[in-house]
């Protein structure tokens, strides 16, 4: 099969939140998003989806051309589904896993694509109880696209150490500030992404992988950062759900400066500086394990540097393109991660003060309102 690439001009934005609804009572996830589909108001029938487990529910927001759109783009969904959670005695909880409930208690959304995940993918695709940050940033061609997957391998740890949000899982700390990342790589092409020489040789690996019965569609490539043909985009996968709006907004403004910088060096014909892919995967173990708290390794020295200095020198390294788009403001947000600590900080800090998962719960609950002052 043909896939055409259909390249943007601009670095427009695209953004998925996969937020989870909880019990207002219990705070335990709630099977509930079938009845916050009945009540999705028209303006936002493409916007509001469900996902594996219906204790999930994705807000997307449509193309926009900048962060300002990006925010009032959330601002209004968030809005509308805190609203209409409340009414059915739900919560909206941002994280990148559900502090105690029990994965085997999840129920599985009705589908066709659903029921061959799970046939497929058995107890590993019925783990799948967690949930990120997709941002889309738009590029021209394909080529360039699989040339930013490369580019883009040795920052991959630094935007997962930054939006860590998942240290509990069933009641337990797993002593991972993002377990969710290890959850999410039990699938067979989830993961860092393997080094391609250009759109061909992607769109050739993606046949044979259906053809071969290895996979349904495209869409079932789910590596941390992947190329989108359709969206014109490439798709950075690999962050947790954020705390809020706040540390998400800070997180798309970075995914864009970072794609735009990348872009111009693509454009001048500079050389492919290569981040050894152990390298990556040291650093992203590291990520994982300690969030913010991370040593990571330069790929440049193989020198060894904290996770808040190389977040301080990416973000000081794309505040030029950041300020060109619009969004330095909120690239900035950032520093409430680097001074106070990540959502993973957060929830750790509750559960060792309170050893109750449910007060974490509790908590997370209240960082779901969509106020970014």
């Amino acid at each position: 099969m043909s896939y055409e690439f259909k390249g943007n001009t601009n670095f427009t934005l695209g953004v998925e939140l996969e937020l989870q609804l909880v019990d207002a009572e219990t705070y335990a996830l709630s099977n509930s998003v079938q009845q916050m589909l009945k009540r999705v108001p028209e303006e936002f029938a493409d916007s509001v989806k469900p996902e594996f487990i219906q204790s999930y529910c994705e807000l997307n927001t449509g193309v926009c051309q900048n962060i300002t759109e990006v925010e009032e783009d959330l601002t209004a969904k968030l809005a509308w589904a805190n609203r209409t959670a409340e009414e059915l005695g739900v919560k909206i909880v941002w994280a990148g896993s559900h502090p105690f409930s029990q994965w085997k208690d999840q129920v599985i959304s009705p589908g066709e694509r659903y029921a061959w995940l799970m046939d497929t993918m058995q107890y590993v695709a019925r783990r799948l109880v967690c949930f990120g940050l997709h941002v889309h940033v738009g590029v021209d061609t394909g080529d360039k696209a699989i040339q930013m997957c490369d580019r883009l391998l040795r920052h991959l740890p630094t935007l997962l150490a930054l939006s860590s949000n998942s240290p509990l899982w069933c009641g337990v700390n797993t002593g991972m500030m993002s377990y969710r990342s290890k959850i999410m790589e039990a699938l067979p092409t989830a993961g860092l992404p393997y080094t391609l020489r250009n759109w061909s040789e992607y769109v050739w690996m993606a046949n044979h992988l259906i053809e071969t019965n290895f996979l349904h569609s495209i869409r079932e490539i789910w590596w941390d950062v992947r190329p989108h043909h359709l969206f014109g985009t490439v798709e950075l996968r690999i962050m947790d759900m954020p705390l809020s709006l706040r540390h998400t907004l800070g997180l798309v403004a970075l995914c864009q400066s970072l794609v735009a910088a990348i872009s111009e060096n693509i454009d001048r014909g500079a050389y492919l500086y290569d981040c050894h892919p152990m390298i990556a995967k040291q650093n992203k173990w590291h990520a994982a394990r300690y969030g913010m708290q991370a040593t990571f390794v330069d790929p440049d020295t193989m020198k060894a540097m904290s996770a808040v200095d190389v977040a301080r020198n990416l973000i000081e390294r794309v505040s030029e393109q950041a300020e060109r788009l619009g969004c330095l403001k909120e690239l900035q947000y950032l520093n409430d991660i680097l001074e106070h600590g990540t959502g993973a900080d957060r929830q750790c800090e509750i559960f060792e003060r309170t050893r109750d998962s449910r007060e974490v719960a509790r908590f997370l609950a209240t960082q779901a309102q969509p106020a970014v002052v």
